[in-house]
């Protein structure tokens, strides 16, 4: 999926000399086309959607004018004790060895704050230094003895940070700092925790794919950290976790992958019914005290980075965090950035005291962000594409991402369930007003001018107005808008919406889509998604259709749309995303061997077989998937890259290939985002089945 807010605001955070240059307005160039197409449906919002981090180190975490805050942020959701504190925190007695617990902190006090709020709590238990026991008086005391009726559940918090890596950062007193070790007490954990109250929900803690120490085996383990956890404690899991620090403000593109990889990784590892199983980025936080962690620019990375996540199926995105304190302090944007990851201000001081931070819960410009994602996108909407020119969000695994003419605006939607609609546009240019002309697919808007949310660089609130109309709007520098949107016609007398498909008999070029009975008289339609443009597929009055003419190694969504005799159209079932495979026999086959990964790059070992007539010189190639993606080096072979195709060309002593001779290749590649592997290689220009 594409997401070029980065370039925009890489430019904005380092060329700080634009600031005394006058705003440019782009209304005489044509204007940014925008694409939303209601027939193309992403996840459900979640209750649980927008969330934040709370800490026992700060004072300020129960107080009623942090929870009044919050609630007017619509959080929805709250973490404790608070990061790495919680593997070594102690409920019972409100003691964290080693580290400064503030007073008024207390879970009381937490689940207080907690219910002013309105929110649902995210409570992580004491892995590190403590028992399963621990946690499961733990539960009996909140669930049992108090009934907050606390859902969520972690056992530990980056628990691959004990030093099993190399790198430890994380409380771990077992002698034992493996996955496998971990894995074995999540299992005590949850058999213990769910004995008080079987209702809960127990999340284990992976590594964020291509973020360390993701895809790395340890000497002695089996796998990955993932691997190892998944296959363990898969059967006894509700969900994982997930946290990401990009460290840059151009990385929500890397969300689809990153969120697809693992869901991959737990169909291949838990076991049966692992589909239930959910993801929750209960750590994020747009990047560093140099880019611009509390102003505008974290901001538009933070509303777009959300939509993105919570638009791909994660339940709950949770900021780092609500008080932090100051940091490195720079200019960004025109305004003072205080190297600050929290929403609101700590009204702390630099050590020198030269410079502090405003009042204490003074909001930051990322705060002002996620109240602008509560009221575009609430609980209960449809994430729907939504695009700019020429950006693509649904590519072939084996090509690279086509990226938008405009990378500075980037847009997302949402389908409220009484049928109105949200876009939400971001402009990142420091100084260009851009203009938007904006093109809806399976929704006609009301006439009139919407009512229009903005915020713009520096401002201390949201605005609202009544200007432009549905499909124009001009988009100030450095700002977030959301256009909201009445349908023309009330949306009346639709067929029920089709349930969630499912895939079957996934071949290089066909698939059986599947998908829930409904009532007699009923057509259905499946549509892909190819960015924000819906392509349809087939049409049948069953609930099974065989699509045909798909293209191998290419990763497609699609939506199944009900359609009556009347001609009305359903809202797009729940998507469905799978991956075509490769020929099942060919005259080659290639068989791919990560040999070793460093979570920024691998080692891969290529054996290529002929099935076909005698080969006397040979060429194979392959593109990689992604833009991050390049080649490090080669060996057996000429290997070059040109744009994203990788070549390689024999060398002298194993040029020739009898019938049934297999020869070993490999390369070293290196990435920058989710390491999506090459699926379509060519020999001598026949595709390869791949092993």
């Amino acid at each position: 999926m594409r997401r070029t807010l980065v370039r925009a605001l890489s430019a904005a955070v380092l060329t700080l000399a634009t600031l005394s240059t006058p705003i440019a307005h782009a209304d005489g160039d044509a204007p940014v086309e925008v694409t939303v197409n209601a027939r193309a449906a992403l996840a459900t919002v979640p209750e649980t959607g927008l969330g934040a981090n709370h800490a026992i180190w700060d004072a300020n975490l129960g107080t009623n004018d942090t929870a009044d805050l919050l609630k007017n942020a619509g959080m929805k959701l709250l973490r404790y004790p608070g990061g790495s504190y919680s593997d070594i925190y102690h409920w019972a007695d409100h003691t964290a060895p080693g580290g400064y617990v503030a007073p008024g902190t207390d879970f009381d006090t937490f689940m207080s704050g907690v219910r002013r709020t309105g929110a649902q709590a995210m409570v992580t238990a004491n892995y590190g230094t403590g028992t399963a026991a621990e946690a499961a008086a733990w539960v009996r005391q909140a669930n049992i003895v108090r009934k907050y009726g606390v859902k969520y559940w972690e056992i530990g918090n980056e628990n691959y940070g004990n030093g099993h890596y190399g790198t430890a950062w994380e409380a771990d007193e077992h002698a034992d700092k493996s996955p496998a070790e971990y894995a074995r007490h999540v299992v005590a954990y949850a058999d213990a925790m769910k004995a008080v109250d079987p209702t809960l929900k127990i999340g284990a803690v992976l590594t964020t794919p291509a973020n360390w120490p993701d895809a790395i085996v340890a000497e002695g383990d089996s796998g990955s950290w993932n691997e190892v956890v998944l296959a363990t404690a898969g059967s006894k899991i509700d969900f994982v976790v997930l946290h990401w620090y990009p460290g840059a403000l151009d990385r929500a593109g890397h969300v689809p992958d990153m969120i697809q990889l693992t869901r991959e990784q737990i169909a291949r590892h838990a076991g049966p019914g692992s589909d239930r199983i959910g993801i929750a980025m209960t750590e994020f936080n747009t990047g560093s005290s140099s880019n611009g962690s509390n102003t505008q620019p974290g901001a538009l990375a933070a509303a777009d980075a959300y939509a993105t996540l919570l638009a791909a199926g994660v339940f709950t995105v949770d900021w780092w965090n609500v008080h932090n304190g100051i940091g490195a302090v720079t200019e960004v944007e025109g305004h003072t950035d205080y190297g600050d990851f929290g929403l609101l201000s700590s009204a702390a001081c630099t050590s020198d005291g030269s410079v502090c931070e405003p009042a204490l819960n003074t909001p930051f410009a990322p705060y002002h962000a996620l109240r602008m994602m509560s009221r575009f996108a609430r609980p209960g909407d449809r994430f729907i594409r939504a695009a700019t020119d020429q950006a693509v969000t649904d590519q072939p695994e084996g090509t690279a991402h086509a990226a938008s003419d405009q990378p500075e605006v980037t847009a997302h939607a949402v389908r409220r369930p009484n049928g109105d609609l949200a876009v939400l546009l971001i402009n990142a240019s420091s100084t260009t007003s851009h203009p938007v002309a904006i093109d809806y697919a399976g929704f006609t808007p009301a006439a009139g001018a919407p009512t229009v949310l903005t915020h713009t660089n520096g401002a201390t609130s949201i605005t609202t107005t009544t200007t432009g109309t549905a499909t124009s709007q001009t988009l100030p520098p450095l700002s977030l808008t959301t256009v909201l949107l009445r349908p023309a016609t009330p949306p009346t007398g639709l067929p029920a919406t089709p349930g969630k498909p499912s895939a079957t008999a996934v071949t290089d070029t066909t698939a059986t889509i599947t998908w829930p009975a409904s009532r007699p008289g009923i057509k259905y339609e499946v549509h892909r998604q190819n960015g924000a443009v819906t392509e349809q597929l087939g049409e049948t009055t069953g609930t099974t259709l065989t699509v045909r003419n798909l293209k191998p190694g290419t990763r497609y969504t699609v939506n199944v749309i009900a359609r009556n005799a009347a001609g009305a159209q359903s809202e797009p079932s729940p998507p469905l995303t799978f991956t075509t495979g490769t020929p099942a026999t060919s005259s080659c086959s290639v068989r791919l061997t990560i040999q070793t990964d460093w979570a920024s790059g691998y080692v891969a070992a290529l054996d290529l077989t002929n099935h076909g007539a005698p080969v006397s010189g040979w060429t194979l190639t392959f593109d990689w998937p992604r833009p991050w993606q390049r080649l490090n080096s080669g060996w057996s072979g000429v290997w070059t890259q040109t744009g994203a195709q990788v070549k390689v060309v024999n060398e002298p002593g194993n040029g020739t290939l009898p019938t049934g001779a297999t020869t070993t290749i490999g390369y070293v590649g290196d990435y920058t985002g989710p390491n999506v592997l090459p699926k379509i290689f060519t020999l001598n220009g026949d595709t390869c089945t791949l092993h």
